[in-house]
């Protein structure tokens, strides 16, 4: 009887070792209120390091423009930054800099997002400054000053697409991709003609419709008490008037149902292809595999794509791929820049041969592991960093805007841990044929 019940002891706990650990649930307390002119709060503690910041996001990008007027959202971001009722022009910098701050912002097709982080000391003067040009920008706000930001958007359009090689692969893909009259067929950053027409009337017409509170969401977060950080932001943001809400968007249809192929040149040494798929939206069932297919194929060294473009055949010089999702629609892309002496045909048929193998057969469990592993990590990173772009603050904002949840960091890393190798050939499959989909060449100019 000891024997047999020494062997089940052993037979139990080699079971017990045999199960996977369970990973541990993640949670990030938060309080939740509104204000009376609809401003929506999330507050956050976290007192690891004795910093707070103030993450704002208003909620409008280059997806409410109008065509005509392109290039709004991301001017204002700029605007943002001049000078407010009860703060003069250059001020706002000086300030944070003076209290150990630091401040940035960015615009994208759903949102404009502003951070500011400071010691948690200097918390109430981030609070006093958002607030103020929350309200009061359009106190200060003149033709002049529209007119001196506009020719700096300009600049840094000619900087980034005009002037860069490859730069306009961008927002040509976009065009490829998205109807005329959808919000993602043109790019954020506007083009010259509708940027060069944005008048004083318009902008101010812009901010009150989108940069009212009832249109934006703040989180504080980091060293902070929440009773007295809450008196705070009633003290500075109470005061900033209500405005109707903006009227529901209208989204036409977006479909590829052939291969769409356009050839560019441009001033590049090398001609580089870019393969573009319409894909589901962020948080979409796919979403999450179709970042796991990206892995697969160009992520890293190591990746099927890599090794046999670039080490194997030598025919490229990189490739790379990515999921870009959004909340609206999303795109997969696939981007490989050819070696001198080979050609994008060279290209695209490795490409197309991997694709399909993808298509047929699962993904080995190591090539799904290694994926959810680097996934993991990354998502791990981005918690530890408070403020910031993609910082915890930024994503419990982005959590709260899509899924209504600020807490959704669990259910959004389960998404990839839940993933079987069939469903990442499954999504590669369904998304991504090779018929149809946006072709798109830049092939280096002809000298004369």
């Amino acid at each position: 009887m000891k024997a047999s019940a020494a062997v089940l002891l052993l037979t139990i706990a080699s079971a017990v070792q045999a199960q996977p650990p369970v990973a541990p649930k993640i949670e990030v307390p938060y309080t939740q209120f509104t204000l009376p002119n609809g401003l929506r709060v999330i507050l956050h503690e976290d007192h690891s390091v004795p910093i707070a910041t103030v993450n704002t996001w208003f909620h409008v990008g280059s997806a409410r423009e109008k065509p005509g007027r392109t290039g709004f959202a991301h001017l204002f971001e700029h605007l943002m930054f001049m000078g407010s009722g009860h703060v003069k022009p250059g001020e706002f910098d000086q300030w944070l800099e003076a209290a150990g701050g630091e401040n940035n912002a960015s615009t994208g097709n759903d949102r404009t997002n502003y951070y500011i982080n400071v010691p948690s000391n200097a918390l109430e003067l981030a609070l006093f400054l958002e607030s103020d040009r929350m309200g009061y920008l359009l106190d200060t706000m003149t033709p002049k000053t529209v007119d001196a930001q506009r020719d700096v958007v300009k600049n840094e359009r000619r900087q980034s697409y005009e002037n860069t090689p490859y730069g306009l692969a961008e927002p040509t893909l976009n065009e490829m991709l998205y109807p005329e009259g959808h919000p993602y067929h043109w790019p954020v950053i506007g083009y010259m003609p509708d940027l060069t027409a944005a008048s004083h009337e318009d902008v101010v017409e812009f901010f009150k419709k989108y940069y009212a509170p009832s249109n934006a969401t703040l989180v504080v977060a980091g060293d902070i008490d929440p009773v007295k950080t809450r008196a705070l932001v009633e003290k500075w943001f109470g005061d900033v008037k209500r405005a109707a809400p903006p009227e529901p968007m209208t989204i036409p249809g977006a479909a590829l149902t052939a291969v769409k192929r356009k050839t560019l040149t441009d001033q590049v040494q090398l001609p580089r292809l870019y393969l573009a798929w319409l894909t589901p939206r962020h948080f979409e069932p796919g979403d999450a595999e179709l970042d796991v297919v990206a892995d697969v194929l160009a992520g890293g060294m190591n990746s099927r794509l890599y090794k046999r473009l670039v080490y194997d055949m030598q025919i490229a010089q990189d490739v790379s791929a990515f999921q870009s999702s959004s909340a609206l629609s999303s795109s997969f892309q696939i981007v490989a820049t050819a070696r001198p002496g080979h050609t994008i045909a060279e290209l695209q048929k490795a490409i197309d041969e991997e694709l399909l193998k993808l298509q047929k057969e699962p993904p080995m469990p190591r090539e799904l592991e290694r994926a959810v592993n680097k996934i993991e990590a990354s998502f791990y990173d981005r918690m530890e960093r408070l403020g910031g772009f993609g910082g915890k603050a930024d994503q419990i904002n982005s959590y709260f805007s899509e899924t209504g949840d600020p807490d959704w960091f669990n259910e959004d890393l389960s998404r990839y841990r839940a993933l079987s190798p069939s469903d990442i050939r499954a999504a590669a499959a369904e998304f991504l044929p090779l018929d149809r989909r946006v072709e798109l060449i830049i092939e280096p100019e002809k000298k004369s």
